[in-house]
């Protein structure tokens, strides 16, 4: 800070000196007025160095840049902020340390398309946060500046949390629109579109709707890694799984497939049923995928990928037993190795602005 404090000052002396011979130049150099007896009338410059540097009709920063280069003095102008998100630049997953060194350990796991903030920097390493990970990775495999903002919106979506203690969601952006439903407190839902001044869109159980922007907080939702504990922790709950059921290509447990069900009812419930079997199947491609968990419970539950799963619907879902039939079977479907999206591991609500397949509400990419 105080390094900072002597250049900020250094600059601003640097830069009054180099003004102030840009002012001295002009005055020499103007033409001016001729006055009674040996002196000049110096009313005509009672505006000071303002009127002569004159940013209307001289270009000042030139001058000033020229003056200083006259007088070999260096200006650095302090550069714009840099952003401090990262991005992970993998095909699978990269591991974070706890060192920036390779021989440190691993304290847990980025995989493709997640994110995370910059801590630090240093020597070709970054520390950063993701989640709950703070460590260490190599700048190899990393994007920052403009390809990390790139990549961040073509894989992220923006999400909004209810701050009221309630809160009507309407089929238009007006108060006296129709009311489709009520949001509880703390309440987590993807936005389509925030085109209206006072009102956000909103994916409300598969269609459009609409709540006041005063009573929500808007946040950007990117993929979070796993923390080397959270990794083993779900290893250890997927190995205690004990009721198992054979569906062609996974053999899964019982609750796991019911745990896909009610992610793709939460997801897809109003959904035609070959749009549920599309999220069903951008679930598996993620677990076949060494980018991101190897399980469906893994995929699922980690950092910031589904927001039901954010938000506790999958839980609450599961936990009623109130599964569609048709989710389940999309489910058991997917668990087959059935998939109509391809090798896609994302999707969000059509809006018009994404390439990809389409089926139902959906983009699939």
């Amino acid at each position: 800070m105080i390094q900072g404090r002597k250049d900020s000052r250094r600059r601003g002396i640097l830069l009054s000196l180099a003004g102030a011979v840009v002012a001295f130049i002009l005055f020499l150099n103007a033409e001016l007025p001729a006055c009674a007896g040996t002196g000049y009338n110096m009313e005509n410059f009672s505006g000071g160095v303002a009127p002569i540097l004159d940013p209307g009709s001289l270009d000042t920063t030139e001058l000033i840049n020229a003056t200083a280069r006259e007088l070999h003095l260096s200006l650095e102008m302090p550069e714009e902020e840099e952003s401090s998100l990262v991005m992970a630049n993998v095909k699978n997953a990269l591991n974070v340390r706890m060192e920036p060194n390779e021989d440190s350990a691993k304290v847990g796991k980025l995989y493709r398309d997640c994110g995370g903030t910059i801590i630090e920097r240093r020597d070709g390493w970054t520390k950063l946060q993701s989640g709950n990970i703070i460590g260490w990775a190599s700048d190899e495999y990393l994007l920052f500046g403009e390809d990390a903002r790139a990549l961040a919106d073509d894989v992220g979506r923006m999400i909004a949390t209810i701050d009221a203690d309630a809160l009507y969601v309407r089929a238009e952006g007006s108060s006296d629109a129709r009311r489709l439903g009520l949001l509880p407190k703390g309440e987590i839902v993807e936005v389509i579109s925030g085109s209206e001044e006072d009102w956000v869109c909103i994916d409300y159980e598969g269609q459009d709707g609409y709540v006041s922007a005063e009573y929500i907080i808007l946040d950007y939702q990117i993929d979070s890694g796993e923390t080397i504990e959270e990794i083993k922790a779900r290893e250890e709950a997927e190995r205690e799984a004990k009721r198992h059921v054979n569906y062609g290509q996974y053999t899964t447990d019982a609750d796991t497939t019911l745990l896909l069900a009610a992610l793709i009812q939460c997801e897809a419930g109003s959904e035609p049923y070959e749009g549920q079997v599309a999220v069903g199947a951008v679930v598996l491609n993620r677990v076949r995928s060494a980018a991101y968990p190897d399980s469906i419970h893994g995929v699922i539950y980690a950092s910031g990928q589904f927001t039901p799963a954010m938000n506790g619907k999958v839980n609450a879902v599961y936990e009623s037993g109130k599964i569609k039939a048709s989710c389940v079977e999309a489910a058991q479907e997917a668990l087959s190795g059935v998939s109509n999206v391809g090798d896609c591991t994302h999707f969000r609500r059509d809006n018009g602005t994404r390439e990809g397949i389409i089926i139902g509400h959906h983009v699939f990419y």
